[in-house]
């Protein structure tokens, strides 16, 4: 774990750390501003318009992934990868503009189309920060460089959420701009990541169906890929799900109000990079699955134990309750501690898969893999939303879809377990595991 911090006072990791940070730091901002402010302020329609808002704000940004996933890997495996940081982070101020004015206006429609914008935006930066690792770090490096990413991720989403929940709207609609701006300066420190000197010439694919179509079956014929990319998805489905569950679960199953569902996701954020961190430690920098099977049941039985805390909830007043007379009610421990074990075993499930995907292809094939992963993810993601959506409207409560949640911790449990036994076996397994 040191050793990773160590990496901190590197021009080659900190510059990008830190613009991947504001990168994320910024969706959530984003994000959690205009959930706010439709959940508590525009939306009038109850638990169930909320819930399919919430669904659907989920889905308009992960779209962009399934889309244009396959054309930003090539991209970024054909081009110097800085040059391309510095692009995509000149397109934010843009788009933050829009959403901006989408929040001061309380236009849904703006603010969907910004939306989707910096899902599009998150896209193409997707492949690049963790494929432009193993270009910067060293092979024993990669495990920490990549679980200090995704636990900076989970920071930048704890406070970026925590921004949007409380900050008004107004200020937060110059909020986003602003640190759209920072994120461009610190952009500009990113070292050169030019393309491999063995790397084949790419001739980009512009054709969004055929070059995501070729990339995620060139890739998931691969067992190795095929497994890790499988657990993965499983794992953001339930993320998406989780998510979008969090506004009106609090509002309408806890009777919380908006400082309340901050709260909530600043837990699972911090829970996410507390396992990041902790699973490089578990594993001494080396790279492997072992732990990936009993982490994501783990997750599954705290996300169980979040059901029943949820359920067994008993009203505190007759109006929304703040975060403050929440954490003192006495039943707000139990479901605070099911969001912080589902949290922390999901930091430590993820992040060995990601570093995996990063390390077992040549250097110049990682951002089209990451593509790859992306792509598959997204689909994961936009059926776990678009599945909570149905839910909510055929009338099944929030607290009871985390059934569903806890069925998927099952599923990917066991692919992480093929995984595990495939590809960490020694050489006998190594080989199995390259083929499908």
């Amino acid at each position: 774990m040191h050793s990773a911090m160590r990496l901190m006072a590197k021009r080659r990791f900190l510059p990008l750390f830190a613009t991947q940070f504001l990168n994320a730091f910024n969706d959530n901002l984003f994000k959690m501003a205009m959930v706010i402010l439709a959940t508590y302020t525009i939306l009038d329609g109850g638990e169930a318009e909320e819930a399919y808002y919430n669904a659907m704000a989920g889905a308009i940004f992960i779209l962009p992934f399934f889309l244009l996933s396959a054309v930003a890997g090539q991209i970024a495996d054909s081009s110097d990868k800085m040059r391309v940081i510095r692009i995509i982070k000149t397109a934010e101020i843009g788009i933050m503009i829009v959403g901006a004015a989408g929040i001061w206006l309380h236009s849904i429609s703006l603010m969907f189309v910004a939306l989707f914008a910096m899902g599009v935006h998150s896209t193409f930066f997707g492949p690049i920060k963790y494929g432009i690792l193993p270009q910067h770090l060293p092979a024993d490096e990669v495990l920490g460089g990549t679980g200090l990413v995704e636990a900076g991720t989970y920071m930048a989403i704890l406070s970026g959420t925590i921004a949007g929940g409380i900050i008004p709207g107004h200020w937060a609609a110059l909020a986003v701009i602003g640190v759209a701006i920072i994120g461009r300066l610190t952009a500009q420190y990113v070292p050169s990541a030019p393309p491999e000197d063995d790397a084949p010439i790419l001739n980009i694919d512009w054709n969004i169906v055929r070059s995501s179509w070729r990339l995620v079956a060139d890739t998931m014929h691969i067992r190795r890929l095929f497994l890790a990319i499988m657990a993965i998805s499983f794992f953001w489905a339930i993320g998406a799900v989780l998510v979008a569950q969090f506004p009106p679960m609090v509002k309408n199953g806890l009777g919380g109000d908006n400082s309340v569902a901050t709260t909530f996701t600043a837990i699972f954020s911090v829970g996410v990079a507390i396992g990041s961190v902790a699973i490089n430690w578990l594993l001494g920098g080396k790279v492997s699955a072992k732990y990936a099977p009993i982490s994501v049941i783990g997750m599954g039985l705290f996300v169980l134990l979040l059901w029943w805390a949820v359920k067994g909830w008993v009203p505190l007043s007759q109006g929304l309750i703040g975060w403050q007379q929440f954490l003192v009610s006495g039943q707000g421990d139990l479901i605070i501690a099911a969001l912080f074990g589902i949290a922390i075993t999901g930091g430590m499930f993820v992040v060995p898969l990601y570093a995996f995907l990063t390390t077992t292809v040549h250097k110049s094939q990682t951002s089209r893999t990451i593509a790859a992963n992306n792509i598959v993810n997204s689909a994961a993601m936009v059926i776990g939303a678009g599945l909570y959506a149905l839910l909510a409207a055929i009338g099944v409560s929030t607290a009871d879809t985390l059934f569903l949640v806890a069925a998927a911790c099952l599923v990917s449990a066991w692919i992480a377990q093929r995984l595990h036994l495939a590809c960490d076996n020694g050489a006998k397994g190594k080989e199995a595991c390259d083929h499908a």
